[in-house]
């Protein structure tokens, strides 16, 4: 017995080892799927002016009487954020706040734009301190880009060109779509989509490595411990839906 006592020593040694390396693979697809249901950005619509698409240009003016251009190339050369808002609509009244700071942060002009009575449009820019910010009262602006829920953004840059689009619930939407246009893609969910692709195909081959890892340290002629990964279902990546 005492002289099997080494050989037992050495295989608990080797079967944790075995154990501690199927543990962090573990860990390690948890933090894979926890990035996988990351907020999901600003959900777009397959309606209105495509992003790539010039901006539709219309003439309008502001609660105060400003003529304002809604597209078309940015006077003062910048890149524009277009928000539809309703005094109606709750997410739309705590947005309003946030919006504004993020502009002011990311160097944006903000064009806000409403459809509704005249009265409570001004009430709400009032109680928000939005005065310093354009409001359009216009529902053609919200015909001519399709929109049909709120709170909805579009970014559209110097030229005049659509960047990016979506419905905006928060402060991490809002930065979506400007991920959206330096990426390239258009919209966060084109841009998460082949982050997700990218994600899955560098997991498949880090398990396969770990799997690998641990064959070779199992003692020989004892069985491979089972790996985590096979026992896992697979997810499909679903659509959030924002309201």
């Amino acid at each position: 017995m005492l002289e099997a006592l080494p050989y037992i020593v050495v295989m608990q040694l080797v079967l944790t080892l075995v154990l501690a390396v199927l543990i962090f693979g573990l860990a390690r697809q948890v933090g894979v799927l926890h990035e996988r249901v990351a907020p999901m950005g600003a959900m777009t619509s397959d309606r209105g002016p495509e992003v790539g698409e010039l901006a539709p240009t219309l003439s309008a003016a502001t609660l105060a009487g400003v003529p304002v251009t809604v597209g078309g190339p940015s006077s003062r050369g910048r890149t524009r954020l277009l928000l539809f808002v309703s005094p109606a609509c709750p997410v739309c009244k705590k947005l309003l706040p946030i919006a504004c700071s993020f502009v002011n942060a990311e160097r944006l002009d903000i064009v806000l734009v409403g459809d509704g009575d005249v009265a409570e449009q001004r009430s709400m820019v009032q109680r928000l301190a939005l005065e310093r910010f354009p409001y359009i009262n216009s529902p053609q602006v919200g015909m001519a880009f399709h929109v049909g829920k709120l709170p909805y953004a579009i970014l559209i840059d110097a030229a005049g060109v659509i960047r990016a689009k979506g419905l905006v619930n928060n402060r991490e939407h809002l930065e979506s779509l400007l991920i959206a246009e330096e990426s390239g893609f258009g919209t966060i969910q084109a841009y998460l989509s082949a982050k997700h692709r990218a994600g899955l195909e560098a997991a498949a081959l880090e398990a396969a490595a770990l799997e690998a890892a641990a064959l070779e340290a199992a003692p020989p002629g004892e069985p491979s411990p089972p790996s985590p990964f096979a026992a896992m279902p697979s997810r499909q990546p679903h659509e959030i839906h924002h309201t």
